[in-house]
């Protein structure tokens, strides 16, 4: 390459676990990123300190250190890459790498040296290991002449990979002369304080916590935590289950308001992720009321604020609870923060309404990839999409409803996401974020532009259909054929008749739950006048003997013969709590798997009467398009038919 080197399968090293990585060096700097994505380091050249190279067993490791005191050790190089990365390193970063040796001799006798945050034991001038004191929990003097330095428990996964560091002692004789006593203070004395003054250990050796956020509900894993921020690590500490995390496995925070909802989301991305028995969680969920205030004092000194954690944390905080949170845990990992982006659905909130693997959530777009919360808390980033298509509900199977509809994330592993139930009034939006962003979009049908989108999304005809939803629609279909003449209807004078669809948006309860057209027919059948019988003649004439239908009489009518309904003429539009009942008759009977349908059918009409106008709304206008689309088809139809001259007669003959 001309402008660095690439290297493949190297791992970086630690206490936590070793991690394979591809490892670059250019005249930039050096960078490090995980296999399969995750974790990225990126080191600039100016930041740099001190580059060494060791032998190591069946490889070569390359140490980096920094100006703030870190170090990272990169294994895996092979013994042909030194002398190249040593000339381009020389050339181009102007840092020539120093040679170390390793003592494998097995010797526990030896010198201590501190550079910044590593402690290194050294055994007549070989390195035998090195140990990073950020990750010192606690340390304390026993006895006379004994340092014991005990470890942090790390509950993710990387550090559950291998065996963990958990705990070190010194033994520091009172003859030593790295580290000369005197009569007020013995050697071991003078190394405790050389290393506590380097130890990340919180508020000296106690381990006290730096603030604390009693009762927190955490989404997943699911439970209330007290959250304990301590200066290397962040606590999770409730009933059942106690994690503790190294900042340095904290990639990202995100800050997410739900939509008219008075929680706000901050999820907490890790890498590695923690495990609690076979399950992962590379995302902790946190859920906080929104408009809770608080007042946090950090319990930090005020050499430590000036001299670390300048610019990074104050003294005091006071706002609210999520906003302090993100404040202090940011200032103690560095990890950066992502907010909502300029994506805002059609009620102006940050989120859509979408289900994912049969799990109800929120789908947030964000600038540079897309969040599914709260379970199970998908991350998606722009940059390993392959393509997006939007798919009308129920495409993929018998379930279909033209309110609804899919969208469909392709990711170039192949690996596929399924967002499903977004509302059709969401569709304008969410297309418009997308296709700003430049991702590629795949239309179903010919994919022949963006209309083809919307295209697919309004033509449901060719969908096999769902057996009930046909059956709703036909009892909606049945149930507004009031322009058939009802053999035994007779309109009263002050009769105003049924109401029918004119009758605009808002809809009466009775005709919403399916039967207001069937009372105004039992109304008008009660008030017809009553029939009074004559007597019975001896020539059967007023006898009170019915005659057969269709039959002169005198007084009596010929009934017309009922028109049948021509299969080609156009349905009839639904009324909006129809379209409700589509919607959500699957979610009511999930939720009530043992209710019966005519019960079902209750529970959705109690829940119609209920919802607010604002909620009501989208099948309100879902029934207006529907009715305007039946006016043209039926003028269409009206133009089209022949005319019969024999409909009109009467006289019933072919």
């Amino acid at each position: 390459m001309a402008d660095g080197h690439l290297f493949n399968n190297i791992l970086l090293g630690g206490r936590t676990g070793t991690n394979l990585g591809q490892f670059k060096v250019h005249s930039g700097g050096l960078a490090w990123k995980r296999q399969g994505g995750g974790k990225t380091i990126e080191i600039d050249k100016a930041d740099l300190t001190s580059l060494t190279w060791m032998k190591v067993p069946r490889a070569y490791q390359l140490g980096v250190r920094i100006k703030d005191g870190l170090s990272y050790t990169f294994i895996g190089f092979r013994e042909q890459d030194v002398s190249s990365l040593i000339n381009f390193m020389q050339k181009n970063l102007g840092i020539s790498p120093d040679e170390k040796q390793l003592s494998v001799g097995g010797h526990n006798w030896g010198g201590i040296g501190i550079v910044g945050s590593m402690l290194t034991f050294m055994v007549e001038s070989k390195q035998a290991f090195e140990v990073s004191l950020a990750d010192v929990s606690q340390t304390q003097i026993q006895g006379k002449t004994d340092v014991l330095l005990e470890f942090h428990v790390d509950d993710t996964t990387g550090a559950n990979e291998k065996d963990s560091l958990m705990d070190m002692s010194f033994h520091v004789p009172t003859s030593n002369t790295q580290f000369p006593g005197n009569e007020n203070r013995t050697s071991a004395q003078i190394l405790w304080e050389a290393i506590l003054a380097r130890a990340d250990n919180g508020s000296g050796s106690s381990g006290e916590a730096v603030v604390t956020f009693e009762g927190i509900a955490i989404l997943t894993p699911r439970g209330r935590y007290a959250v304990e921020l301590h200066l290397p690590f962040l606590r999770l500490q409730g009933q059942a289950n106690d994690f503790k995390i190294q900042y340095s496995s904290i990639l990202r925070l995100f800050v997410l308001p739900k939509s008219n909802n008075p929680h706000t989301i901050v999820v907490v991305t890790l890498d590695p992720p923690i495990r609690k028995g076979q399950t992962l969680y590379p995302h902790i969920v946190i859920q906080f009321e929104t408009d809770t205030v608080v007042q946090k004092n950090m319990k930090l000194s005020r050499e430590l604020l000036d001299e670390k954690y300048k610019d990074r944390l104050v003294e005091s905080y006071q706002g609210l609870v999520h906003e302090v949170f993100v404040k202090v845990l940011r200032g103690l990992s560095g990890a950066k923060v992502t907010r909502p982006g300029s994506f805002r659905n059609y009620k102006n909130g940050y989120a859509v309404k979408s289900s994912l693997k049969a799990e109800d959530g929120l789908l947030y777009p964000l600038e540079k990839g897309f969040f599914f919360l709260p379970k199970p808390p998908t991350l998606i980033l722009d940059e390993e999409i392959e393509f997006v298509e939007f798919e009308r509900h129920g495409a993929g199977g018998a379930s279909m409803s033209s309110q609804y509809f899919d969208l469909l994330v392709k990711l170039k592993n192949d690996q596929e996401h399924l967002f499903r139930n977004i509302q059709r009034s969401e569709y304008r939006n969410l297309f418009n974020f997308i296709n700003g962003k430049g991702l590629k979009l795949m239309n179903l049908g010919d994919g022949q532009g963006t209309s083809g989108v919307t295209d697919v999304l309004q033509d449901t005809d060719d969908v096999a259909p769902d057996p009930h939803l046909e059956r709703i629609k036909n009892q909606a279909a049945s149930s507004e054929d009031s322009d058939e003449e009802d053999e035994d209807f007779v309109l009263h004078k002050d009769d105003g008749g049924s109401p029918t669809d004119d009758s605009g948006g808002e809809e009466s309860d009775a005709s919403e739950s399916g039967g207001g057209k069937q009372s105004s027919k039992m109304e008008a059948r009660s008030s017809k006048p009553p029939v009074k019988r004559k007597p019975k003649g001896k020539d059967g004439e007023g006898s009170g003997k019915r005659k057969p239908k269709g039959m002169d009489g005198e007084g009596s009518e010929k009934r017309k013969p009922k028109k049948k309904k021509d299969p080609n003429a156009p349905k009839r539009p639904m009324m909006p709590f129809m379209y409700f009942s589509m919607a959500e008759r699957a979610g009511v009977k999930g939720s009530n798997p043992d209710l019966a349908p005519t019960d079902i059918a209750k529970k959705l009409g109690e829940i119609w009467q209920k919802m607010s106008t604002e909620d009501k709304q989208p099948y309100i206008l879902q029934s207006q398009a529907d009715k305007k689309r039946y006016e043209k088809e039926s003028a269409a139809y009206r133009a089209a038919a022949p005319v019969d001259v024999d409909a009109g007669s009467g006289n019933g003959s072919d």
